[in-house]
């Protein structure tokens, strides 16, 4: 039992913290420690408008970097960042980035994007050549699923699923 103010402060901070959900970080697949604002790296670097769009792998260049929900994301050109600022929910890939068949399965692994689909115009990644075969193999029966899993992992960090 905490009984001098120190450890009450810290009782409290506790349970304020066990009682916060978990941050908008564990909403998108990032690397940290790539961009100079500190922002996590989306999508490894590669332009999301091109991969969105042509399913071309496109290396982004820091200096056509936007940041957008907490999250840096790079371009091959300006052009394809104007056109990520004017909507960037169009271009950005589904489940934050994370693997679909993963979030299928109810967890949340690296979306590498030289294994992307693009269905209905929407972005998928999954996290290796293995895994998106298997997607292939059964497109509708994964997205379906990982649609009704994603909003039940959304807010989960990745080492609690």
């Amino acid at each position: 039992m905490p009984n001098t103010p120190k450890q009450i402060a810290l009782a409290i901070a506790v349970a304020i913290g066990a009682a916060v959900p978990a941050s908008a970080a564990d909403e998108y697949n990032v690397t940290s420690g790539y961009t100079l604002d500190g922002a996590g790296l989306g999508v490894h670097g590669v332009d999301p408008v091109a991969l969105s769009t042509l399913n071309a792998v496109a290396e982004g260049d820091a200096k056509y970097a936007v940041v957008h929900d907490g999250v840096a994301y790079y371009f091959a050109s300006e052009v394809t960042a104007e056109r990520f600022k004017s909507d960037p929910v169009k271009y950005l890939p589904q489940y934050g980035g994370f693997c679909a068949y993963a979030v299928a399965l109810g967890r949340k692994l690296d979306g590498d994007p030289r294994y992307a689909d693009i269905v209905d115009g929407k972005l998928y990644l999954f996290v290796n050549a293995a895994i998106f075969e298997k997607y292939l193999a059964d497109k509708d029966n994964t997205l379906r699923k990982a649609e009704q899993q994603w909003p039940t992992i959304k807010h989960t960090a990745v080492e609690e699923l």
